[in-house]
This record gives structure tokens, sequence and C-alpha cells, in this order.
């Protein structure tokens, strides 16, 4: 396949998303059969990007290792296939959300410029270019974070904005560091350092990963520079479904999966003191997101919670730096995806639905929303680790990875995972248990008015909920591919 076609996937919805705005629809289904139809068209391209193998493309060169280079290799298939499939479920399901909101056309806009931006980062073939789409996400996302323009979004998109551009410093200095020292500027399996980077010490190459992996893990929100995750939920919640299970902080945890294996190599990091840091701030973060959820009466913030968690399955299997480890780690990161994308749009249309975002005023709602709670039921269980969801899976290749790596980290690793699994178990089922079993005395009639919303929202919400379940009991092809992609190392 022509190599251009890389970048025509990646500019389409960004170009064509300008018209959302500007065109002059007659009725409001006609802008929603535009947007859709062009982020349909966006993931099919995607999809002939799968089945087939483009070549690298060489877009600008500035200098022999500088350039803009596009390319989707095995990791990058694995991006780019997860956000194809779970943007235009989540375009539909967005039309009756933001059927109320003020700013629609702007707000889909953007929405749809950040899916061709999110590519960009999946099909960049070096981390110059990897580096440039990242920060082109940090944007696009800004007018997604404050688009209700409440004191509270303001204060979010601040605080979004403030550990961006931390995380971004932090970042470029691993681009300029690796553009000097590293033998070429592409992704390499074992990394791209050279001999001539051990004159530097190999202290200072380690001090350099981990404020680097600090860097682009802040939008993976590990702790500690999780907070803006949790405030960026007062963003619609299409918004903050594909933040935190899909875009910004799948970007962050593929980014760190790319400075790790394809940058330094784990034959420099394993075993080092960068290795240990890095992986036991991301075992302190599934317990302290853990935490912080069960805690936590806002029900999106509860969930964002969650995700700071969770993403850090992720970090931890990476930062195991075994085949084992990565493969566990890039499992979770498909499996979250889904399992969170679907919770998130549970809580949402259960907000749009009553106008109600604390849990503890949700009691019974589960009986008059049948079709949200058990889908919100089903994405729960994954999230727990039952078998039968996809969420087992993957927690169970994390913990057998963790147990084969034999370090006395990594086995405590395990143990911090049985404890979020516990902790998972506690706030997930209190909502389900208020949502489904009431009190006797609760009365009933004070919540007629409860009920499920239209199909626009109810049929992403089955789509998830069946694919936390096939994933779960047939995750044999998958499971094959990421192998094939961790043999590539």
């Amino acid at each position: 396949m022509n190599e251009w076609f890389l970048i025509l996937a990646v500019l389409f919805p960004v170009i064509l998303a300008v018209g959302i705005p500007l065109l002059p629809f007659g009725k409001r289904v006609h802008m929603e059969l535009y947007t859709e139809l062009v982020v349909i068209l966006t993931s099919m391209m995607v999809l002939l990007l799968l089945l087939h193998t483009p070549g690298e493309l060489t877009v600008l060169r500035f200098s022999e290792k500088a350039a803009f280079v596009l390319e989707l290799d095995g990791l990058g298939r694995v991006f780019a296939g997860l956000i194809a499939v779970l943007w235009p479920i989540a375009v539909l399901y967005s039309f009756e959300y933001m059927s109320t909101q003020e700013r629609e056309r702007p707000f889909f806009m953007f929405y749809v410029m950040t899916y061709g931006i999110t590519l960009g980062i999946a099909c960049a073939g070096n981390l110059l270019t990897m580096y440039f789409f990242y920060e082109l996400l940090t944007l696009v996302t800004i007018p997604l974070v404050i688009h209700p323009f409440t004191r509270a979004a303001v204060l979010a998109t601040r605080k979004y904005i403030y550990f961006s551009m931390g995380g971004a410093a932090l970042g470029f200095m691993a681009v300029a560091f690796l553009l000097r020292f590293g033998e070429n500027a592409g992704f390499t399996p074992g990394g791209i350092l050279g001999g001539e980077a051990a004159g530097v010490g190999r202290n200072l190459l380690l001090l350099v990963y981990v404020a680097a992996f600090l860097g682009f893990g802040i939008k993976a929100a590990m702790f500690p520079f999780y907070s803006w995750l949790p405030d960026a939920g007062v963003a619609p919640t299409p918004v903050t479904a594909l933040l935190h299970a899909v875009a910004v902080v799948k970007a962050g945890a593929f980014a760190v999966i790319r400075l790790t294996y394809y940058c330094f190599g784990t034959e420099l990091l394993s075993g080092t003191w960068a290795q240990k840091t890095v992986m036991g701030l991301a075992m302190f973060t599934i317990v302290f997101g853990c935490s912080m959820a069960v805690k936590e009466t806002h029900i999106k913030r509860r969930l964002a919670y969650s995700t700071v968690s969770n993403l850090s399955y992720i970090l931890f299997g990476a930062a195991l730096m075994t085949p084992a480890g990565l493969f566990g780690g890039l499992c979770h990161m498909v499996f979250h995806a889904v399992m969170k994308i679907s919770a998130f749009f549970c809580a949402g249309a259960i907000m749009h639905q009553t106008g109600e975002h604390y849990i503890h005023k949700m009691t019974g709602f589960g009986r008059r929303m049948p079709w949200v709670y058990g889908a919100f039921l089903i994405s729960a269980l994954g999230l727990m680790g039952v078998p039968g969801g996809c969420g087992f899976i993957s927690k169970w290749y994390l913990a057998q990875a963790a147990l084969e790596n034999g370090s006395t980290l990594a086995v405590l690793g395990v143990g911090c995972l049985l404890a979020s699994a516990l902790l998972t178990a506690i706030y997930m089922m209190t909502m389900m248990v208020r949502g489904f079993f009431p009190e006797k005395d609760f009365d009933m009639t004070s919540i007629r008015h409860v009920k499920d919303p239209g199909w626009q929202m109810i049929v992403p919400l089955m789509l998830f909920s069946a694919a936390i379940v096939v994933l779960g009991v047939c995750s044999e092809p998958l499971g094959n591919y990421l192998t094939s992609v961790v043999s590539s190392l």
C-alpha cells in the first residue's frame, strides 16, 4: 500500500472536522451523519492499513537524525486498531448526550480532530514525530475539557495544561538526548542508544530515562502526577470516557512502552535503580488509585481514580521489562479501554437521564434503568477481574509475568494486584448493590422519572458489554497477535 495513505488517514479527520461548525447543515441529523461518516471512513482507512503493511514515510527531514516519519509497526497497529474500533461507537453515543449541551458543533469538531491526532501517535515512526503528535493531543483536548466553561472546568483545564507542560518538558529532554546519542532516530526493538552514549555515564542515561518515564507518565496519571485526571471529569462524559479510557491516558502508556522497549532498551535498564524506581511508583499508584476510588462519592471521579489505578497496571507490566510483562501490559491496555469506556458511558447515561452525580443519590436506579445498569454490572465484573470478563485475562498474565520475573519487588507487585482487585470489588459493587437492591422502606415512586436513555446511548453500551464477554472467553486471536508483537523485541 502506498505510504502516503498513512498521512491521509491522520489528516482526513483533522481537515474534515473543520467542516462541522462551518457547513450549513439544515438539520441536526445532517450534522450527525456527516460527523459519523467522517469517523467511519477514517476507521475504514485504518482497517486497510492494518490489513496491508505500508512502508516508512519520511514527510520532512530536518537533519540526518531529526525527521518527521510515519510508520505503522506491530505496536502501533495495536493502538491504531483500538481507537479505530472505539471512536465510531463513542461518537454515536455522543449525539444523544450532547443534544442538550451548548456549543455542540465546536465540540464535535475537536472531538473528531482528536481522533486524527491520536492516530498520529500510533503511526509515528520515531520519538520526534510521536512527541509532536503527543503535544498536539494536549492542544486539541484543551477545548474539550473546558467545554462547559464553568469555574470548575476552567480550573481543571488550567491544571491539565500545567501538568501537560511539565510532562512535555521532561519528555523533550529524552527527545533531545536520544537525537544526540542514538544510533538512529527510528523506533528500533531493543533500543537505539549507540556506543557514544556510554561516554556520558550509565547513571545519567538512567536519570534521563526516569525523567522521561515520569514526563510521559503524566498523561498516564501516575503518582504523584495524577490529580489532573479526576478534575478533568467536569468535561462532558464523551470527553472523559475517551480521555480516561482511550486517547490521552493510553497515549501516555503507549509512549512509555515506546520509550522503554524501542528507545532506551531493556538491556540497559533491567535490574537498575531506574527500573526499580518506575516499577515501585507504578505499584504504589495501583493501590493508591483504588484506595481513593473507595472513598470517592462522585460517580465520575470514582471511575477516574479507578483509571489512575488501572493505567499503572500497564506501566507495571512495561516496567517488568520482560516479554511476559509487556504482553500482560498490552493486554490490559486493550481490555481496560473497552471496560472503562463502557463504565464511563454508563455513568454518563445515568447523569444525563437523572441529573444526579453522587452515588448515594442513585438508590434504586438499577431497577429503573435495567439496560444501563446491566452494562454497568458487566463492566464492573470485568474491572474486578472476575473470570469470564476480559479483565481477568490481562490481570492473570500480569501476575504470572511478575512471578516469572522473580525479583522481590515484582512479587510484591502481585500483592498490589490482589489488593487492587479487592478494592475494585468494593468501589464497583457498592454502586451495583445500591442501584439494584434499595432498602425495604425506600419509596420507588420517588424515582419514577428515572428511565433508560435512547438507542444512541444503549447500542454502544450493548456493544461494549458484548466485547467484554467475548474478549474474556475468546482472547486467543488477540493474544496471538500480541505475542507476535512482543516476540519482535
